[in-house]
């Protein structure tokens, strides 16, 4: 039987190195709470990234919990409902109203001709998502955010290492946020961070992931227990030397791919967008089942069939979920693109890994 094909698959360290730094980890008795290894890790990803302030999370989630506490978010949000449920999951457990808008098929983020429609006097901020690594229109989304006094959030949890004209993409809004989930082209198995652009933020941070603690006998808000640990953070800081040479062979795959598929009609791809600096973190492929004869979820199991296991990506829309089916801006009238795009989507895979003959091996069940 040949080998099992995953969307994605996570960078290993090397063991001896990752070893000794755990040796020093017991041996300084420090496991946890913003040790050495946690510190290092926090300027490794500033300098890496090219932002000023970086606060590491015990994973994704937690960032966009504390980002909406951090700025005092309240009463609605706009998002988008083509995302992982992370992303609305926040927004309800901070008490807060989601309102979706629908997506620009061009990059899956956020449509900003949306937008402005969706503001009611209870908007208090914007929480894009830039899907697939695909940055979205930040000029005019921080355009609107600023007409309007609103905060921007980004859930950037695909954008490790992700420039626009040589500017890292988690310098736009007020905040934003990673995953390093072992899927993500960069992981620390589990973990996230924030990307903030003042001090004074970045204390907040930091005291809200810490329980709200100042000091031993001082709490000055009811924060939450978030933090990353030692033996995590030496994953990260071992992972973060590969991690260029992990892109790179995922750019190989991305080009095989798009090669193989130009020719295959009812089959859309994104290429890489003019000035920016990719990641390759997904490859999603988008099937319009009337030019290429087969429906999207046939072509899923036909892959399954072959032991290729594919993910359609983002589906179900978060806005059919029963949590947020009732809200008015969940209907397929008002999520016409995102509708159609989760109902065509397929995520092939995708990561450092795959050989020329894994990616040959995909597309002879794609290319018909």
């Amino acid at each position: 039987m040949k080998k099992n094909l995953t969307v994605t698959t996570p960078l290993m360290p090397d063991l001896g190195e990752f070893s000794q730094m755990l040796k020093d980890i017991w041996e300084s008795k420090w496991i946890t709470n913003n040790g050495q290894f946690h510190q290092q890790l926090e300027e490794a990803l500033c300098a890496y990234l090219k932002v000023p302030y970086v606060s590491l999370f015990t994973n994704g989630t937690l960032p966009l919990l504390t980002a909406l506490q951090a700025l005092r978010v309240s009463g609605e949000v706009i998002t988008t409902p083509y995302t992982f449920v992370a992303t609305t999951h926040s927004i309800w457990w901070n008490g807060l109203k989601p309102v979706f808008v629908d997506i620009d098929p061009s990059n899956c983020g956020m449509d900003p001709d949306r937008i402005e429609a969706a503001i009611t006097p209870r908007t208090t901020a914007i929480m894009p998502v830039h899907c697939y690594g695909k940055p979205c229109d930040i000029v005019r989304i921080q355009q609107i955010a600023d007409k309007y006094g609103l905060k921007v959030i980004y859930d950037a949890a695909h954008c490790f290492g992700v420039e626009v004209n040589g500017k890292s993409i988690l310098e736009y809004g007020d905040i934003s946020t990673l995953s390093f989930h072992a899927t993500k082209v960069f992981n620390t198995v589990e973990g996230g961070a924030m990307v903030m652009h003042d001090a004074a933020t970045k204390q907040r941070i930091d005291y809200l992931k810490n329980f709200g603690f100042e000091s031993e006998t001082e709490v000055i808000a009811p924060g939450i227990n978030s933090k990353l640990d030692e033996m995590r953070a030496i994953y990260g800081l071992l992972n973060l030397r590969q991690v260029d040479d992990a892109i790179e062979a995922r750019h190989r795959v991305a080009i095989h791919y798009r090669e193989a598929l130009r020719p295959v009609q009812g089959i859309r791809f994104f290429d890489d967008m003019p000035g920016v600096r990719h990641n390759y973190s997904y490859f999603p492929i988008f099937v319009d089942a009337e030019e290429y004869g087969m429906t999207r979820d046939e072509l899923f199991f036909k892959l399954r069939e072959h032991n290729i296991m594919s993910r359609r990506y983002f589906y179900p829309l978060i806005s059919t979920f029963s949590t947020y089916r009732g809200l008015p801006s969940a209907t397929t009238e008002n999520l016409p693109n995102a509708t159609r795009i989760a109902n065509e989507v397929i995520c092939l895979p995708m990561h450092h890994e795959l050989s020329e003959e894994d990616v040959d091996r995909v597309l002879e069940i794609v290319v018909k």
